[in-house]
């Protein structure tokens, strides 16, 4: 038998599994996987700035391509680099397999310089974690974290000792691993048949729709019709129900419309398809409730339930169809397309342009740049505000891609996000909708942009404020404290680094911007001066919140901001007034 290192036997399953590059930052303790790696010559060593940035790009890689994709960190600092980003895959629930370097094995335990123990830290974050301590672990090991990767649509994690890699292992032959296919999840017969039952006694019935609508959009819209149901999606529906959809009504929560609100507000059968939408408040008080997920934990996590249904969206809607009539009786989906439509012009005509040396409205800005991106444009969005414009303002149409922090909520992930996204799709646009807050969080990555040439475009909202934030203080009744920023224009920064920079001042020159950004064979970092008094109002204004942002109207006002307060409803009154 021949003997192979263990680093050797780890790149070359991963290389014959078809894995084209691994995300990270080379150190001592990976120093000989990285050696494999450049000896295989089979995979490309994408060189990040920061751990943190290999793990969500190989989010976003696996979430468009739905394929295991890697990253990796080494010893100490490394892997707890690497946490962050694994916690949003393990939320997003796509596949990534991290590897983890770690200390010799011989120190482990007697306060080694940079030891920890990764085994331990990455559980929760992930599905599977073990420790590679013997050679005759291996590649058995490594198989049973792809396929739990790869099947449960999450992260797993090999936690491999440096002093380990270089050990080696008597093999013959190595093993194929073969990409395991996901399975159909039909629920039993009896489910439907139920299922069934509750909507024949529904008389006004809402489809909810999540990221488990993915595949589902025909079966959802056809049940949707046979109902006259209106269609609310959660923000990671949007991509998935939205597009050609008459019965489309837009998302609820603090994002939301009056329209999707009032849909789930006022129905009496709510079906909740692929989604655990986590704010209890935007969910009905006395209608029934079912809940269709393909995964069984998240069945009755939010609401109770009249009825929890184990199958994915598009099998489960298959089998439901041929039991579901169709209604003629449109009066429910009539009253909430109307306040739809008005709510959805609203937004529209809101989204206007400024004069010259006014401060350009974040809606009209993504309104425009909806318009202007190409119609399989890829988008990243940032937590903070543009997660705001991106749901309202950006317009899926089945052949668009919208990736963001969704469940986890970590500022900063759109540009690190954008880097895995143009990996994967190297023909396609890809378009990083940047918070200056997050931005500025990991701006050098902008050098990993110029260093691996990839022609991401980067637009920068510059409002000089963290200002999701302090609209939520403003809510609660805080005055907004520590949330400005002392800003440069990112796009002449961007030229200091060799990158090309545009900056956008003016509504009157957004078009011709923007498109002189998309046209670059490159990437662009685009600095937009945006009004930072901007407000987003949510569907639902609780007590608690007028309540709040009465008693920060009176704080400001003692504390000298009378101006902030004018411009504040310069910006705003007039229009959140009609919109609500």
């Amino acid at each position: 038998m021949a003997k192979k290192r263990i680093s050797d036997v780890l790149i070359e399953v991963l290389a014959n599994a078809g894995i084209e590059r691994i995300y990270g930052i080379t150190g001592d303790s990976l120093n000989s996987v990285n050696d494999s790696l450049r000896r295989n010559g089979k995979i490309a060593f994408e060189h990040v700035r920061h751990e943190e940035t290999a793990a969500f790009a190989a989010g976003a890689e696996a979430a468009l391509t739905h394929k295991l994709t890697v990253c990796a960190g080494s010893s100490g600092p490394g892997n707890l680099h690497l946490i962050n980003g694994l916690f949003d895959c393990h939320r997003n629930r796509v596949p990534v397999l991290a590897i983890a370097s770690h200390i010799p094995q011989s120190e482990v335990g007697l306060n080694y310089f940079q030891e920890t123990h990764p085994e331990n830290l990455f559980k929760e974050c992930s599905c599977f974690c073990e420790l590679v301590s013997n050679p005759k672990q291996m590649p058995e090991i490594l198989f049973r974290a792809m396929n739990a990767a790869v099947g449960n649509q999450d992260v797993a994690v090999i936690v491999l000792p440096g002093d380990v890699a270089v050990m080696e292992t008597e093999i013959d032959e190595l093993p194929v691993w073969h990409h395991p296919r996901l399975p159909h999840i039909v629920p039993q017969r009896e489910d439907i048949e139920e299922m069934a039952a509750h909507l024949e006694k529904g008389e006004r019935i809402t489809l909810f729709c999540g990221a488990g609508c993915e595949g589902a959009h025909d079966e959802v819209v056809e049940l949707a019709k046979r109902l006259q149901a209106p269609v609310v999606h959660a923000f990671r529906g949007k991509e998935w129900v939205e597009w050609d959809n008459p019965y489309d009504v837009g998302m609820t929560g603090l994002l939301g419309y009056t329209s999707g609100y009032r849909a789930i507000e006022h129905c009496d059968t709510l079906i909740m398809l692929g989604t655990d939408f986590p704010y209890r408040p935007f969910y009905p008080e006395t209608a029934k409730v079912i809940q269709v997920d393909r995964d069984p934990s998240a069945l009755g996590r939010r609401v109770p339930l009249t009825q929890g249904i184990i199958g994915t969206v598009k099998d489960t809607l298959k089998e439901l169809l041929p039991l579901v009539g169709q209604r003629e009786n449109t009066e429910f989906i009539d009253t909430i397309r109307k306040e739809y439509t008005k709510f959805r012009e609203n937004l529209d005509s809101y989204a206007a342009a400024e004069p010259d040396g006014v401060a350009i409205h974040p809606q009209y800005f993504v309104n425009r740049l909806n318009k202007l991106a190409s119609e399989d444009a890829i988008f990243t969005f940032d937590v903070g505000t543009p997660v705001i414009w991106t749901a309202r303002h950006l317009k899926t149409n089945g052949k668009r891609r919208i990736l963001g922090s969704y469940n986890h909520g970590s500022m900063a992930n759109a540009m690190m996000h954008a880097i895995g996204a143009q990996n994967a799709c190297p023909n396609r646009q890809v378009i990083s909708l940047s918070g200056d807050g997050g931005f500025t969080m990991m701006m050098g990555e902008m050098l990993t942009l110029k260093q691996l040439n990839l022609p991401v475009k980067i637009f920068v909202f510059n409002n000089e404020e963290l200002s999701f934030i302090a609209m939520e203080m403003k809510a609660s009744g805080y005055l907004d404290y520590a949330t400005d920023f002392v800003n440069p224009d990112f796009g002449k920064l961007a030229e200091a680094a060799g990158i090309k920079g545009v900056s956008i001042q003016n509504s009157s020159e957004v078009d011709e911007k923007i498109m002189e950004a998309l046209n670059h064979n490159g990437p662009v970092i685009v600095n937009v001066r945006v009004d930072k008094q901007e407000l987003a109002m949510p569907p639902k204004i609780a007590y608690q919140q007028a309540k709040g942002f009465s008693k920060y109207l009176i704080n400001a006002i003692l504390d000298g901001r009378g101006t902030e307060l004018k411009e504040m409803a310069k910006t705003n009154w007039m229009k959140y007034k009609s919109l609500y």
